[in-house]
């Protein structure tokens, strides 16, 4: 079995090394990194460039401007049989990719994804809460996910098969992995497994925690709840046709 963690970077230089010296060691020769980077104005390409290992494909000079449509471009130029997320600035523990390979090695063809547990860190690598999961509420449920998302991608892992209905992301959704999470669960299977497998940094400028108005949250779970009734009937027949 073969796996691509794909990152998306955006000046992310203070914490890059760490996170990828917690990484590489994890990879096989199977496997690859892919980072797309969006515009960064810091060292953060020359810093994963330093790294000189060939399982890293650097994909510099986007202009994005977005991390859901740089996370995009990284999955797509990813090749393994399973993908799993990883932010620029986390660190991750030595169980995380050996867990990730003995479940997808349990289950059969189709659509699978592994949600997996983590403490959350601060800047200093403190840690603030023991669990992700309980911080969120995480779980399961179409319905509870849309009212308020517990999917984050940097816990996700899953099968190749979910390409064929996830891409292209369509635009106007909140982030990429609750659009992952929730196509998940409506056309393969997803199991949350409390077993802590990264530290999760949130700082200050961590996107997943800032704070949007009442009208913007409403306005993404109705574009998100659409979107996902458009892609359901666009592709009942066709899910498993090749992209």
């Amino acid at each position: 079995m073969s796996l691509s963690v794909c990152m998306a970077t955006y000046n992310g230089e203070r914490y890059i090394a760490e996170q990828l010296t917690s990484i590489l060691p994890q990879l096989d020769g199977r496997d690859e990194l892919v980072v797309s980077d969006d515009s960064s104005t810091d060292a953060t390409v020359a810093i994963i460039e330093r790294f000189h290992d060939p399982r890293v494909k650097i994909l510099p000079g986007n202009t994005f401007l977005n991390p859901i449509y740089n996370i995009e471009n990284a999955i797509r130029q990813s090749d393994g049989e399973v993908i799993v997320l990883s932010d620029q600035d986390d660190v991750w523990l030595e169980n995380k990719l050996d867990l990730v390979r003995r479940w997808f090695s349990s289950k059969g063809a189709g659509i699978n994804t592994l949600v997996l547990d983590g403490s959350i860190i601060d800047e200093q690598g403190h840690v603030i809460e023991d669990s992700i999961f309980a911080d969120l509420g995480s779980g399961r449920g179409i319905l509870r996910n849309l009212y308020r998302n517990t999917y984050m991608g940097c816990c996700m892992a899953f099968s190749r098969q979910l390409l064929r209905v996830a891409l292209p992301f369509p635009r106007h959704i909140p982030m990429h992995d609750s659009w992952l999470g929730l196509l998940s669960e409506l056309y393969g299977t997803v199991e949350f497994v409390r077993e802590k497998t990264i530290l999760y940094r949130r700082h200050s400028l961590n996107r997943s925690f800032r704070r949007f108005t009442v009208g913007q949250q409403i306005g993404w779970r109705f574009f998100l709840a659409c979107h996902l009734l458009k892609r359901t009937f666009s592709r009942p027949s066709g899910l498993f046709a090749k992209q």
